[in-house]
């Protein structure tokens, strides 16, 4: 459970590091280029930056103290998290947009990630906007009713 926290602790830090003017730049843009919401794998960046997949590994994880692999993991579950929340994509097309193959795959990391299905966190998250928004508007017509008062 703590490997997870840690893994999305890493992930805000190496965002810090990028206004470290001392961090490579070819590990500075894979984190640009991550964070502009685009998919990639590590054979990607590799070919990218004309480097092994290995040397590539050891590179960012030397500049950032983060294995790749993983942040690049974190951040695919992250976006879909925020898209299952915001948007009405299926799971389906939100595994594939995330650069997962298959959805059983990304099905299964979610799970390890988040502690539940993909679908049961759209709903919760479902609940919890109507739940805000239900609470928002009677805050507002008790107000109403104290200014009337």
């Amino acid at each position: 459970m703590t490997h997870k926290l840690d893994i999305t602790r890493d992930a805000a830090i190496s965002l810090l590091l990028l206004k470290d003017p001392a961090l490579e730049r070819r590990v500075a843009r894979m984190v640009e280029m991550v964070e502009s919401a685009n998919t990639f794998a590590i054979r990607d960046f590799a070919a990218e930056f004309r480097l092994s997949p290995s040397y590539l590994q050891r590179l960012f994880k030397h500049e950032t103290g983060i294995c790749l692999g993983e942040w690049l993991s974190e951040k695919r579950l992250q976006r879909a998290a925020y898209l299952l929340s915001n948007g009405y994509l299926s799971i389906k097309e939100i595994a594939h947009a995330v650069g997962y193959e298959h959805t059983s795959s990304f099905v299964r990391a979610f799970e390890r990630r988040f502690l539940q299905a993909p679908a049961r966190f759209r709903k919760q998250s479902e609940n919890q906007v109507k739940y805000e928004s239900e609470k928002s508007a009677t805050n507002r017509s008790s107000v109403t009713v104290t200014a009337r008062g």
